[in-house]
């Protein structure tokens, strides 16, 4: 059984603990009919994820973190056999003990992108771009009605004005340094964002690191992580998109976008990356680099221009 984790505090000290977290992901597997088999945790990601064996995974989420098992759960249905790139199906889902929630899904195969990349040859990378751009383009057109009322944020228009309403302070308080903290709010104030956007599935952290592909033939083979998926506007997917799928690169973001059927404004994008839940923008300057002028407009042409 796993204890309660409510607050940051029990969350270090209980989710990174293997001697807690294992016995009690073994005492759910054997809830769940799958006493036995190998179970070998993953190292990556926010929440403890398990394979179990070689077709499941278990993916845990303390009660601090709950509603988005609950949504994890909820968008994985949701989305099952919709899109052209693989998802995990979901064979069961539901709470455990203290809070906790879990998902039980497949075992999706292949290589994490991220890790494949620098193997990948130019032409499979402008064609797994596309097919990363003809998902989105799925994802984005599905209903989300059905979903409203797992995910946030509501009133989108409400959601971005909080969010600029924070981006200085977000953005200080990792380090950003002043010669471009300076410069967020007259580039927020410039750039017009739409309050009532057409309602869009978002998964919200596309990211090659969430990507799967088979090295023989560079084909995508998965898509996961759906727990942070959210209802607004479709511009705010390429965030991730542009920073951490075609890294800056403006020929496979123009490949990515043909595929996807629409293209954006550079500036949209870059204030969308400000006001993104999880944004970070000194990392992404450490990732990515700046052009010389220093300028924001200037970073966006960089970031998410495909001239």
């Amino acid at each position: 059984m796993l204890p309660p984790v409510e607050t940051d505090e029990e969350w270090d000290a209980v989710v990174p603990d293997e001697s807690v977290m294992r016995p009690g992901a073994e005492e759910l597997c054997a809830r769940l009919g799958l006493t036995g088999r190998p179970l070998t945790r993953f190292p990556d990601g926010s929440q403890p994820v398990y394979a179990v064996g070689d077709e499941h995974v278990l993916k845990l989420f303390p009660g601090a973190a709950a509603r988005d098992g609950e949504a994890e759960g909820r968008v994985l249905s949701h989305v099952q056999g919709r899109l052209p790139v693989p998802t995990p199906r979901v064979h069961d889902a539901g709470p455990y003990e203290n809070g906790w929630r879990y998902v039980l899904m497949s075992r999706l195969r292949g290589e994490n992108l991220a890790g494949a990349w620098s193997r990948v040859p130019h032409a499979d990378r402008e064609r797994l771009v596309a097919e990363i751009g003809e998902a989105l383009a799925v994802l984005h057109r599905l209903d989300p009605g059905p979903l409203g009322e797992f995910l946030g944020p509501g009133d989108w228009g409400a959601f971005v004005d909080r969010q600029r309403a924070g981006a200085v302070e977000r953005q200080r308080g990792h380090e950003l340094s002043a010669r471009w903290l300076e410069q967020i709010p007259e580039f927020l104030a410039s750039v017009r964002l739409p309050c009532t956007p057409r309602p869009s599935l978002l998964h919200t952290e596309v990211m090659q690191q969430h990507f799967l592909v088979d090295p023989d033939g560079w084909r995508l083979t998965g898509l996961f992580d759906f727990e942070p998926a959210m209802i607004g506007d479709r511009a705010y997917d390429f965030v991730g998109v542009g920073l951490f799928v075609t890294r800056g690169d403006p020929r496979l973001l123009a490949r990515l976008t043909q595929a996807y059927g629409a293209a954006f404004d550079p500036a949209e994008l870059l204030a969308y990356t400000l006001l993104h839940v999880y944004s970070n923008l000194p990392w992404y300057l450490r990732e990515l680099g700046a052009p010389a002028d220093g300028t924001l407009p200037s970073l966006a042409e960089a970031w998410f221009g495909t001239a």
